[in-house]
């Protein structure tokens, strides 16, 4: 299943990023290796969010994410949810639905 963890960005974010994005990455790519992030990346020019895609049996990979994200540990992100997404089309989605033939 995949699962999308959004993130709104506090007003100060790209003024307070910087100091804790080294970790942030870190943790990004660790997740990623693993084979729990697919994608992520900000939302916007400047970015007023971010979006994270994970892949696996439930949300608690998403969820374990941000409760280690320093982004989110430090104010940088002042909310975020979990939702699962439903991929239905694409080479990747997790539940392919084709049309009749």
């Amino acid at each position: 299943m995949h699962y999308l963890l959004s993130y709104i960005t506090a007003p100060d974010y790209l003024a307070r990023r910087g100091l804790f994005r080294d970790v942030h990455l870190t943790l990004a790519w660790q997740a990623s290796e693993r084979g729990e992030l697919v994608l992520g990346g900000a939302v916007g020019d400047p970015p007023e969010s971010a979006l994270l895609l994970f892949q696996g049996s439930g949300p608690e990979v998403a969820e374990r994410f941000a409760a280690a994200d320093p982004y989110v540990l430090n104010g940088l992100v002042s909310s975020w949810s979990v939702r699962r997404w439903a991929t239905v089309v694409g080479k990747d989605c997790a539940n392919p639905v084709n049309p009749p033939r």
